[in-house]
C-alpha cells in the first residue's frame, strides 16, 4: 500500500500540540480560571534556599513559584519538578491535599507552565528534599513547547535568537551570565575602593572619536545633523579630568560598524578609566590586579581553563616592547631600521600588505599583528607602540618615535589598551591632522578633528593615565565560552530569512 504520509508531518503534529495548549487556555478562561488575571504571587522561598536549609525548614510552610519542567501523574498523587531562578525542586501533589477540582486542573498543566505552590518542606523516601503541595495555582500558561529535555536546545543560532528559551533549558548558560555579573561587581568594587568615580557620558556623538573604528551613523532630525553611536568614551572622560575629577571610569556599550566573528559583536561592553597624575605603568598595575581579582571573585581562582588551555592571571604579567616581540618571532630588529623606505622594503620581503602612506611605525605594528599577536597565550603586556598608530598617547621621552602605551593580551586576544595620555595640545593637533591625512587616503576608521577636545587640552590636562578593557573577552575567558555571543544575553543577529554566508561560522 502506498504511503501517503505528508513530508511535513512533524510540523502538522507540532501545530496540533500548540492548538491543544490554546484550547486548554480557552477552557481555563471559560471556567473562571484565567491565569492572566492573576497579578501577584507571594513567593517566600527559592529552590536552593529550601534545599540548602532543609533542617531549619523541615515541616515549615513555604510558597514557591516557577516553571513545570517535568511531571509524573500517578493516579491520586503526582510528582513534578519546579524550576525557579535558582534551580529546581521536586513537588509532591496529592489529590486529597490540594482538592479534587484543583488536582484535576493540575493534571492538564503542561511543561513550561508557570505555577505557584504553597506547602510544607519534607524529604521523600529517596531522601530528596521536596515540597508537599497544599495549594497549587496556574500563574501563566505556556503556549509554546519547550525543547525535549534530553536533547535540550542545541541549535546554536536558535539559542542566540531565543535566549529566553536557552536560559530555561540550558542551566549552564544561566551560570555563565551569573559569573559575568560577579565579575563586573568585582571590577566596580575594586575601582570604587581605589577612589574612582563612576560617571556617564554621551552615547550619541557629533564626532566619532576616541578610537580607530567605523561608526554607526544616524541623523538627528531637529538639529538636522549626522550623529554617531560612540565607538569609545575616551575623549569625554578626559574632559572630566580637565574639569577636576582625578579618577573616573565608565562601563557601558560601545558600537562599531565592523565585521562579526567569535570575538567581535557590533555592540559590546567596555570600561575606560582615567587617573590624573598617573602614567601607563600605573595603568599596567591596575590592569593585572583588577582582571586577576575579577577571575578570583567570579571563579574562585586566578587560573582559568579556556578550551583546554590554562590561563594564569596571577600578577605580575610578562612585559615586552612591541619591537622586542617582533624581533623574537621574526628576527627583524627595527631598532636598526630608521627610515620609512627601509621599513617598507623589509615589509615587502616578509609579505606584509602595504597600505597607502604607510610609514615605519605602521610597519612595526603590522609585523606585530602578523607574526607576534598569535603567540601571546599567557597574559602579556606589549608596550611602546609606534606614535603613528597611537594618536592619543604621550611620546616616550627616550625615543619619541614610540609612545608610553601598552596593550594587554591573553589567549592571543587583546584584552586592554592603555597609555600615558597625550596632554600636549600642539602635539595632539598634529596627530589629528595626521589622522585626517589618513582619512583622505581612504582610511575611514581614522580620527576626525575634534576642536572642542583640543580646547579642553589647551585649558590644561594634567599628566594622566588611561585604560580601556574589553569586558566581553575577559568574560569569555572566565566562563570558557567559545564565542562572544555566549556572554551577551542578546547578541546581534541577522534577521531570519536573510542569507548569512559571511557569518555562518559564528
Amino acid at each position: 500500500m502506498e504511503n501517503n504520509k505528508p513530508e511535513n508531518v512533524e510540523e502538522i503534529n507540532l501545530s496540533e500540540v500548540l492548538q491543544v495548549r490554546r484550547d486548554k487556555l480557552k477552557n481555563l478562561q471559560e471556567s473562571g480560571n484565567d491565569p492572566y488575571k492573576i497579578s501577584k504571587y507571594n513567593v517566600t522561598h527559592h529552590s536552593d534556599e529550601i534545599k540548602n536549609n532543609f533542617e531549619a525548614l523541615e515541616g515549615k510552610q513555604v510558597c514557591v513559584a516557577g516553571r513545570i519542567m517535568s511531571k509524573r501523574i500517578m493516579g491520586k498523587a503526582s510528582f513534578m519538578h519546579l524550576q525557579d531562578q535558582n534551580g529546581r525542586i521536586q513537588v509532591y501533589v496529592k489529590r486529597d491535599d490540594v482538592g479534587v477540582d484543583d488536582y484535576k486542573l493540575f493534571k492538564t498543566y503542561d511543561m513550561g507552565d508557570i505555577v505557584g505552590i504553597e506547602g510544607f518542606v519534607f524529604k521523600t523516601k529517596t531522601e530528596e528534599v521536596s515540597i508537599h503541595a497544599e495549594k497549587i495555582v496556574l500563574l501563566s500558561k505556556s503556549l509554546q513547547v519547550l525543547p525535549e529535555k534530553y536533547h535540550g536546545l542545541k541549535d546554536i543560532d536558535l539559542r542566540y535568537r531565543q535566549r529566553y528559551v536557552d536560559l530555561i533549558v540550558n542551566p549552564e548558560v544561566k551560570e555563565a551570565f551569573l559569573t559575568r555579573t560577579k565579575a563586573l561587581k568585582a571590577l566596580r568594587n575594586y575601582l570604587d575602593n581605589l577612589g574612582f568615580l563612576e560617571v556617564e557620558t554621551p552615547i550619541l556623538n557629533t564626532i566619532a572619536g576616541g578610537a580607530n573604528a567605523r561608526p554607526f551613523i544616524t541623523h538627528h532630525n531637529t538639529l538636522d545633523i549626522p550623529m554617531y553611536l560612540r565607538i569609545a568614551n575616551e575623549l569625554y572622560l578626559k574632559r572630566l579630568i580637565v574639569g577636576g575629577f582625578d579618577k573616573v571610569y565608565e562601563m557601558g556599550r560601545m558600537f562599531r560598524n565592523e565585521g562579526m566573528d567569535m570575538k567581535h559583536n557590533p555592540e559590546y561592553t567596555a570600561i575606560e578609566l582615567y587617573q590624573a597624575y598617573a602614567d601607563y605603568k600605573d595603568m599596567m598595575e591596575i590592569t593585572e590586579n583588577v582582571i586577576s581579582h575579577m577571575a578570583e571573585v567570579a571563579t574562585g581562582s586566578m587560573k582559568v581553563n579556556y578550551q583546554g588551555t590554562e590561563i594564569d592571571f596571577t600578577p605580575p604579567w610578562k612585559r615586552m616592547t612591541m619591537e622586542e616581540c617582533v624581533l623574537e618571532h621574526t628576527g627583524v630588529d627595527f631598532s636598526k631600521i630608521d627610515t620609512d623606505e627601509d621599513a617598507l622594503a623589509i615589509a615587502r620581503e616578509k609579505g606584509i600588505e602595504i597600505t597607502p602612506g604607510m610609514r615605519r611605525g605602521e610597519v612595526i605594528n603590522a609585523f606585530f599583528e602578523e607574526f607576534g599577536e598569535d603567540k601571546l597565550i599567557q597574559p602579556t603586556f606589549i608596550t611602546h607602540h609606534p606614535v603613528e598608530v597611537s594618536p592619543l598617547a604621550k611620546r616616550n621621552v627616550e625615543d619619541p618615535r614610540r609612545t608610553d602605551r601598552f596593550e594587554a593580551f591573553a589567549n592571543k586576544w587583546e584584552l586592554a589598551n592603555a597609555f600615558s595620555e597625550l596632554n600636549d595640545p600642539i602635539d595632539q593637533r598634529g596627530r589629528f591632522e595626521d589622522q585626517e591625512r589618513k582619512r583622505k587616503l581612504g582610511d575611514d576608521e581614522a580620527f576626525e578633528m575634534d576642536e572642542d577636545f583640543l580646547n579642553a587640552l589647551e585649558v590644561g590636562l594634567p599628566p594622566t593615565g588611561g585604560l580601556g578593557i574589553g569586558i566581553d573577552r575577559v568574560i569569555m575567558l572566565l566562563t570558557n565560552s567559545p564565542s562572544i555571543r555566549d556572554v551577551l544575553l542578546f547578541p546581534t543577529m541577522k534577521p531570519i530569512g536573510k542569507k548569512d554566508e559571511e557569518n555562518q561560522d559564528l
